[in-house]
């Protein structure tokens, strides 16, 4: 794993400011040509742990379990999901984890990948939620209209923007695929990953806040706990492992 060196970060601070504004802004080649090689050197590591055999199966094809749309945020990551994604989640991410400007890749998963599990997952602190609560007219035309489809009320609060996001984007999968949750075949899901903790259920928790359209915590629970459900989930993982 990348990590920072927070004693070096800290006794430079006082100086870095500056830079670090600009840095955001703007991006630094050298700051890039370095951390390629950390990716390199990380890569290696990982490939040489894996080893042949492990590629040699990924080559055959793709059985994903669960097709994931989430947030392109650098703090939401599959580690937090799987310990071995690979083969098993089919990633899509974009700006405010949408259906909307991602239907392509959402299709692919669901009709073609027969993945079974449809994994929305929203989070705290979202710009994307930020941007579109406030006016975002100034933004760029490509980024404007990303931020267009979706819809939050002006001015509401970032984790109720989320948490509304979330449900419109799990009301939106249920219609396209409406025919597959009602046989059985998909079951979709809405979530929060809360690192700040603004839903007061633990930091870093990922929270289901919608399942097929319910929002109520006791029927959430209920929902998930439906027989068919998890008979579906155990033939899914059979077949997986």
């Amino acid at each position: 794993m990348l990590k920072k060196n927070l004693a070096s970060l800290l006794a430079a601070a006082c100086i870095a400011v500056p830079f670090a504004a600009v840095a955001h802004e703007h991006g630094e080649a050298a700051v890039a040509r370095s951390f390629i090689k950390d990716i390199q050197a990380v890569e290696g590591a990982y490939a040489k742990e894996h080893g042949a055999a492990f590629f040699q199966e990924l080559a055959k094809g793709q059985h994903p379990r669960a097709v994931v749309v989430t947030c392109s945020d650098s703090r939401v990551h599959t580690n937090m999901l799987d310990q071995s994604p690979e083969g098993d989640l089919f990633i899509i991410r974009d700006i405010g984890n949408q259906i909307a400007t991602a239907k392509g890749s959402v299709e692919y998963g669901i009709n073609h990948l027969g993945a079974s599990l449809l994994l929305i997952i929203g989070h705290s602190s979202c710009g994307a939620i930020k941007a579109a609560s406030g006016d975002y007219s100034g933004l760029e035309p490509a980024i404007k209209k990303e931020l267009d489809t979706i819809s939050i009320k002006k001015g509401v609060t970032n984790i109720d923007g989320v948490k509304t996001n979330v449900n419109n984007q799990v009301a939106s999968a249920m219609e396209e695929y409406a025919e597959a949750v009602k046989e059985g075949h998909l079951l979709v899901i809405g979530a929060v990953y809360d690192f700040a903790d603004d839903m007061k259920q633990g930091a870093g928790k990922l929270n289901l806040v919608n399942v097929n359209g319910q929002t109520d915590v006791a029927k959430l629970q209920n929902e998930l706990a439906r027989k068919d459900i998890g008979d579906e989930t155990d033939a899914v993982n059979h077949k997986h492992h």
